[in-house]
């Protein structure tokens, strides 16, 4: 009997090391699910206190298991894994943060519409998500542009460029002379 698939939305973070951490989380992701598109790295200031700016990037994935399990036995390990500790300040630094923001088309995080670090990225990656009212995931990511520092950081890359290669080889991209080419994962909603 075939499993069910179900597809997730994830926001990877990082205040600590970011530029080190957010690709290492990527890699180590792709082992657990199939990794079926990625936004830019967008950086930001920190909500909610005075720590370093936090880099956060979207991913589109698909995986068998149900979005707790995906979060007890997959995510917080990772966490655990890349040394992020929790503490009673939600806005402390951090090594990673790993979080589900849509399950199956799903909202679990209704912060996604209040926030540019959480709007911009997911809106690379699914733009024409909608709220009940209507309104486009991508219209509230640029209204939420217009009142936030927020810049693309196009000298990271998350992914690995031997497996974004052989992913766009397979759907006919063609031949990537560098990862930043690859529409595929990196679509040009907000270039």
């Amino acid at each position: 009997m075939k499993q069910a698939m179900h597809q997730a939305c994830l926001l990877v973070g990082s205040n600590i090391r970011p530029t080190k951490n957010i690709p290492l989380a990527v890699n180590l992701l792709q082992k657990y699910m199939t990794i079926l598109q990625t936004s830019s790295v967008w950086e930001t200031e920190a909500v909610g206190s005075d720590s370093p700016n936090f880099l956060n990037a979207a991913l589109l994935v698909t995986t068998s298991m149900e979005a707790e399990i995906l979060k007890e036995r997959v995510l917080r390990p990772l966490e655990a894994r890349l040394e992020r500790v929790r503490t009673s300040d939600k806005n402390a630094p951090r090594t990673i943060d790993l979080d589900i923001l849509l399950f199956d088309h799903q909202l679990l995080e209704p912060n996604l519409w209040r926030y540019a670090y959480c709007a911009v990225p997911v809106a690379e990656v699914l733009p024409g998500y909608q709220t009940d009212t209507g309104e486009y995931l991508k219209d509230a990511a640029l209204r939420l542009v217009r009142s936030t520092s927020i810049w693309e950081r196009t000298d990271i890359s998350i992914y690995d460029f031997q497996y974004c290669s052989v992913i766009c080889s397979k759907k006919q991209v063609g031949n990537l002379e560098n990862k930043n080419n690859c529409s595929t994962h990196r679509p040009e909603v907000f270039h």
